[in-house]
C-alpha cells in the first residue's frame, strides 16, 4: 500500500530543469538587486546623501524691492510697503475642503472659492507650484492665520513687499500697476528677457505703463531663505540649515534701481485737483520746451494699489464696463479731431504755400456754398473782412474752408504731417497710437475711393479724417512756439543704481528743424511760424479772443480752443446749445497753449470729453497748470504783476456760464 506513494524516480527527473530555471531566476534577482544597491549606495552614494540632505530643506524665494518711482525733485511717486501674504503649498494639503473651512473665513474668502482656486493652480501649474492666497494681510489677519497655522500643513504666511502709489488715480495709466504673471506670459517674457532675468510662477511684474517699460531696471535681485522643514513642510525649529554637514546660509536680495522721471509732482497735483474741480473726462499732458513732461492725466482713472492687493471682482467689473474706460491711457491710446486746434496748422501752411500773406483780408461770411452743400461759420453771421490774425483770434470756419479749397488735400498732408500729426511721438511708454494724417493715396490705399474736394474743407477745420493725440497736439504745438525746432517728449530722466551711480540718463532729443528742408522736400519759413504766434497770442489776450477769459497776471499764453464734433448735426441744429444735448451728443473741447506767448517754457494740451466747448472745458485746466508752473518757478512774475496792477488784487477772470458758439472754436 505505501509503494503507491513513492514517486517513480523517471518522473521526478522531468522536474529538474524546471526547478533549474527557478534557481536561475532566483539567483538573477539576488544578483540584479545587488548590483542595483551597489550602485546606489557606492557609485552615487555622494550624490543621493546630498539629495537626501536638500529634501529636508526648503528654499523660499525673498522677493527683491522694486525701484522707487521719484519726480525731478526726488518727491516720491511710486514706493514699496512692507506686508503679509498667505500661501499654500498643495502638495503637503491631504484635504483641500478642510483647508478651506479653516482659513477661508478668516480671509473672507468663500471656502468654495479658495478651493476652485487651488484646483485650478494645480491643473495648470501642477501640485508643487505654491498658490498665493490672498496679499496685503490685515494685522489681525496674520495673527489668527499664526494660531492656526500647526493645524494647516502647507499653510505659509509670508512677508512680501507691496507696490503702493501715494497719489492713487492720480497718473495711474501712467505708472500702471504690477500684478502676478500669468501662464501665458511666463514663456513670453523669458524669451523677451532671454539670458537677462529668469521668470517663475508667482512673480510679480509691471503690467502697464512705468511700470512695464522699466521692468528690467527696477525689478532688482531676489533672494533666497532657506528654511528646515519637517515632513508636511513645516519649518522645524532647529539650528541654522546645513546641507551635507555644511551651514547654507540666506542670499540677500538687491533692490531695484531707482528712476527720476521728468514729471513735477506739484503741477502734476495742480492739473489733477483741476480736471477733479472741472468734473472733466480726457486727458491732459504738459511739458517744457525741450520735451520733458511735468504732467500726466487721463480721466477717469482707477486706483493702482488695488491691483497690488487682491483685486475685487467688483472693482474690475466697474472698470473694464465703464463707457469711459478708465484703463485707458487717453493721452496716448485715444485720438480725437483736433477741431478748430488743427487751424494753427492750416495758417502755416497757407502762409507758406503764398496762398495768403500776414495783410491778405478774406470775405467770411456766414456760410459757404461748395458744391450741393452748405458749409457753415462757427458764428452765425459771419466774421466779415479778416486777416489770418483776427481768423486765428476769433476761429472762422469760412477763412480755413478756403484756405482748404485752395491748398488741396495732398499740401495739407504734406506740410501737417512733418509737425507730427498722424506720427507716433517716440514717448518711453507702450501702446502709443499713431493718429492719422489723411491724404489723397491713403484714401485710395485704405478705402480704395478718390479723394472729393469736398473733405478738404472738413479737413481743414480739423475734422473728418484727421485724428491726433493730446501728446501729438502738444508736441505739434511746441514746435510751432519754438519755430520750427521739435523735441521728442520723454519722461525717464535718470535710472539711478543702489550705489547711486546713474546706470542711464536721457537728454532732450531735437528731432528736426522745419526751417530747414525735411525728406519730402517741405520747409517752413521763421517769419511763417511768427505770424502763427501772433495770431495763437490774440486767441488767449485779444479783446475778442476765444481764449480771453483764461488769462493768467503777468503771462502770456499763446495758444487756440477747439471742438472736436461727436456726430454731424443739420443746419437748423447746428446752433442749438450743446449742454442741453445727451451727454453722447456733445462734442468734445479742446484747449493747446504754451507760455510764455514770445517763447515757450511750458506747452500744455487738454483735452476735455463731451464739454461741448473749449474755452470752458479744456481751458481752465490748461490755465490753472500753466499758472501751477509760474507759480513755483517764476514766482515772482506773478507776485509783480498783482502788485504793479491799479485797485483791488487782480483774479482770474470768471467763465461765463453760457458761452456763444462763435466764441467757443
Amino acid at each position: 500500500m505505501s509503494q503507491d506513494f513513492i514517486s517513480n524516480p523517471d518522473e521526478s527527473k522531468e522536474f529538474l530543469p524546471r526547478y533549474r530555471l527557478f534557481y536561475l531566476a532566483i539567483a538573477f534577482t539576488f544578483i540584479t538587486f545587488s548590483m542595483r544597491l551597489w550602485f546606489l549606495q557606492v557609485i552615487q552614494g555622494n550624490e543621493l546623501r546630498e539629495f537626501s540632505e536638500k529634501n529636508r530643506l526648503k528654499q523660499n524665494k525673498i522677493n527683491a524691492p522694486r525701484g522707487l518711482l521719484l519726480d525731478r525733485d526726488g518727491k516720491i511717486l511710486v514706493e514699496n510697503q512692507a506686508g503679509f501674504e498667505a500661501i499654500l503649498s498643495p502638495q503637503y494639503i491631504e484635504d483641500t475642503e478642510d483647508v478651506a473651512d479653516i482659513i477661508g473665513p478668516i480671509l473672507g474668502i468663500e471656502p468654495e472659492k479658495l478651493v476652485a482656486k487651488i484646483q485650478k493652480s494645480r491643473r495648470q501649474n501642477g501640485p508643487f507650484a505654491q498658490v498665493k492666497i490672498k496679499d496685503n494681510l490685515s494685522r489681525d489677519e496674520v495673527f489668527r492665520l499664526k494660531h492656526v497655522r500647526l493645524e494647516t500643513p502647507g499653510l505659509e504666511i509670508r512677508e512680501s513687499i507691496v507696490r503702493h502709489y501715494p497719489l492713487i488715480e492720480d497718473g495711474a495709466q501712467l505708472f500702471g500697476y504690477v500684478g502676478e504673471i500669468s501662464k501665458k506670459q511666463l514663456p513670453i517674457y523669458n524669451q523677451l528677457y532671454k539670458n537677462q532675468i529668469s521668470f517663475e510662477q508667482g512673480d510679480i511684474i509691471g503690467k502697464n505703463g512705468l511700470e512695464e517699460v522699466l521692468e528690467k531696471d527696477i525689478r532688482g535681485v531676489d533672494g533666497i531663505q532657506f528654511l528646515q522643514v519637517d515632513a508636511y513642510g513645516r519649518e522645524a525649529n532647529t539650528q541654522t540649515p546645513n546641507i551635507y554637514g555644511e551651514k547654507v546660509h540666506d542670499q540677500e536680495p538687491v533692490s531695484g534701481s531707482n528712476v527720476i522721471l521728468t514729471l513735477d509732482r506739484d503741477i502734476q497735483e495742480a492739473a489733477w485737483n483741476s480736471y477733479k474741480a472741472q468734473q472733466r473726462i480726457g486727458a491732459v499732458v504738459a511739458m517744457k520746451a525741450n520735451g520733458e513732461v511735468l504732467s500726466w492725466i487721463s480721466t477717469p482713472s482707477f486706483d493702482p494699489n488695488q491691483f497690488s492687493a487682491n483685486l475685487n471682482a467688483t472693482y474690475w467689473n466697474q472698470l473694464i464696463n465703464d463707457p469711459f474706460k478708465p484703463l485707458r491711457n487717453k493721452v496716448i491710446q485715444d485720438y480725437y479731431s483736433p477741431g478748430s486746434t488743427f487751424k494753427a496748422f492750416m495758417a502755416v501752411t497757407a502762409l507758406q504755400e503764398k496762398v495768403i500773406t500776414p495783410t491778405t483780408i478774406v470775405n467770411c461770411p456766414g456760410a459757404l456754398r461748395f458744391g450741393k452743400r452748405l458749409y457753415h461759420d462757427s458764428k452765425k453771421e459771419g466774421h466779415g473782412n479778416i486777416t489770418v490774425f483776427e481768423a486765428l483770434e476769433r476761429s472762422s470756419n469760412i477763412f480755413f474752408f478756403k484756405m482748404g479749397i485752395s491748398l488741396g488735400i495732398d499740401k495739407m498732408h504734406n506740410y501737417i504731417s512733418q509737425l507730427g500729426i498722424g506720427t507716433k511721438t517716440g514717448i518711453e511708454l507702450p501702446r502709443e497710437v499713431a493718429g492719422l494724417m489723411p491724404s489723397a493715396a491713403w484714401k485710395k490705399a485704405a478705402m480704395g475711393e478718390e479723394w472729393q474736394p469736398g473733405e478738404n474743407l472738413s479737413t481743414a477745420i480739423g475734422q473728418g479724417f484727421v485724428q491726433a493725440t493730446p501728446l501729438q497736439m502738444a508736441v505739434a504745438y511746441n514746435t510751432i512756439g519754438l519755430e520750427g525746432k521739435m523735441f521728442r517728449p520723454f519722461i525717464i530722466k535718470k535710472i539711478v543704481d543702489n550705489s547711486g551711480k546713474v546706470v542711464r540718463e536721457t537728454q532732450p532729443t531735437l528731432v528736426k528743424d522745419l526751417t530747414q528742408t525735411q525728406s519730402n522736400g517741405i520747409h517752413i519759413d521763421v517769419e511763417t511760424f511768427k505770424v502763427v504766434k501772433e495770431g495763437l497770442r490774440r486767441v488767449a489776450n485779444g479783446d475778442r479772443g476765444t481764449a480771453k477769459f483764461l488769462k493768467i497776471p503777468g503771462v502770456q499764453m499763446a495758444g487756440k480752443t477747439g471742438t472736436s464734433q461727436v456726430m454731424g448735426f443739420s443746419a437748423d441744429q447746428i446752433y442749438q446749445s450743446c449742454m442741453s444735448r445727451p451727454i453722447h451728443q456733445r462734442h468734445h473741447g479742446w484747449f493747446v497753449a504754451w507760455a510764455p506767448a514770445d517763447k515757450p517754457e511750458i506747452t500744455v494740451a487738454a483735452l476735455a470729453e463731451h464739454s461741448c466747448h473749449g474755452n470752458t472745458g479744456a481751458g481752465p485746466v490748461v490755465r490753472d497748470i500753466i499758472r501751477a508752473y509760474y507759480e513755483k518757478y517764476h514766482p515772482e512774475i506773478i507776485a509783480e504783476a498783482i502788485r504793479t496792477a491799479k485797485g483791488p488784487k487782480p483774479k482770474p477772470a470768471e467763465i461765463p456760464a453760457v458761452v456763444h458758439e462763435s466764441e467757443d472754436e
